[in-house]
């Protein structure tokens, strides 16, 4: 069978997190690897009566085939909004649904990527778009993290030296590693982008939720069509509608649609009305307040925990948002193997080597703080810290 699968399969990784969920379906597993929203605030009762509503539909329009742009006021609901949170002059006839802001990935990579064709992506960099483009065979371009945004000498660098087709970035609280971009570096990476016909991918599930700080300008302010704006309702609503969007041009749109069209034809049509019904009957924002006061209390615990029982030359950063930090362990210490003792103590993470493309990551680990209330943050992390203190020692290091 080996010879009849096409070559670009053994090029795409496996999804390690998907791979550490199958463990966690043990109840005494504390996990922080799994980008999961808690449960608790997901609104089902809502979502329950916007589906008899919609259902209740006299034309059937709930379950028929739709049209590949996605259902209309659902469209313009996000336009709206856009105007309304970010300034920005986006109308529906710029926005199209998919399965989750995943789909958009795949779909930017089909329409743009060539084999061989180069693309820059931060450093550690999202794991989905990571699988998603590794479909299409490019070259991948690193641009390393700063604690304000990507190093910007390095981008400069990859651009003045390939022919790099687009940047993506995580830009707001960014997955995996919780930063988010200031407003100075977004504007001069605007200006370093400028001379070139590179577009920019911001990919931005998690710009709701902010809990600390004060929220930054969109690329697009800067860099208008080149900018492929990507959001998602799986993080403020529920991830199991599979509800996303792409934001683009008009001429990058007919192009998404087409890729579109060849792998699903539209999205579910049903979940499209669903959520519209939910979002025009019911207070969002009021919602997304709840949501982000309770991120914001278990990033605060998973912080104090850190600080109570990790050595204290374990680096971390502070996200002011989203749902994940980013740790940096010392060098005689490597992830894979605290990840193999944390297992059998039953608590997991994720590595850091998957969110780089050419090697790194051996030292570091992704925590997720979302979807474990602060009880078993507290003794998850405990576990951490007397496994990370016993194999310090262990190898002849202080703790």
């Amino acid at each position: 069978m080996n010879s009849l699968y096409a070559s670009r399969m053994a090029k795409i990784p496996k999804s390690f997190v998907r791979e550490i969920l199958k463990a966690t379906q043990d109840p005494d597993v504390i996990s922080f690897a799994g980008g999961l929203p808690n449960p608790r605030f997901f609104p089902s009762q809502e979502i329950a009566e916007a589906a008899a509503l919609a259902l209740a539909r006299a034309d059937g329009s709930s379950l028929q085939y739709d049209t590949t742009e996605g259902y209309r006021p659902l469209r313009e609901w996000i336009a709206q909004r856009y105007r309304r949170t970010e300034g920005l002059e986006v109308t529906a006839d710029e926005i199209l649904i998919t399965n989750g802001s995943q789909q958009g990935l795949d779909l930017i990579g089909k329409a743009f990527l060539d084999r061989q064709d180069g693309l820059a992506i931060e450093q550690p960099g999202y794991l989905g778009a990571i699988q998603a483009f590794s479909s299409y065979e490019p070259q991948f371009h690193s641009v390393p993290l700063q604690a304000d945004g990507a190093d910007l000498d390095r981008l400069a660098g990859v651009l003045r030296t390939h022919r790099v087709k687009f940047f993506h970035t995580v830009i707001n609280f960014q997955n995996p590693s919780g930063i988010s971009y200031s407003e100075a570096k977004r504007r001069a990476m605007a200006e370093a982008l400028t001379p070139y016909d590179t577009l920019v991918v911001e990919d931005d599930p998690y710009r709701e939720l902010r809990f600390d700080g004060r929220s930054s300008l969109s690329m697009r302010h800067w860099l208008g069509d080149r900018v492929i704006l990507l959001g998602s309702f799986s993080k403020i609503v529920a991830p199991g509608l599979r509800m996303g969007w792409v934001c683009a041009s008009r001429e990058t749109l007919d192009k998404l649609i087409v890729a579109k069209q060849a792998s699903d034809l539209h999205s579910n049509s049903f979940c499209q009305r669903i959520l519209h019904q939910y979002l025009a009957g019911h207070d969002i924002d009021r919602h997304i307040a709840t949501i982000r006061a309770a991120y914001g209390r278990q990033k605060d615990a998973m912080l104090a925990a850190i600080e109570a029982h990790f050595p204290a030359e374990i680096g971390f950063t502070r996200p002011e948002g989203g749902m994940f930090l980013w740790t940096t362990l010392p060098t005689r210490l490597s992830a894979l193997e605290l990840f193999e003792h944390a297992a059998r103590e039953k608590v997991v993470f994720v590595p850091g080597m998957p969110f780089f493309v050419d090697g790194g990551g051996a030292h570091n680990m992704r925590l997720n703080f979302s979807n474990a209330d602060e009880d078993r943050i507290e003794e998850g992390i405990a576990r951490l810290g007397r496994i990370i203190k016993k194999l310090l020692n262990r190898t002849g290091g202080s703790a």
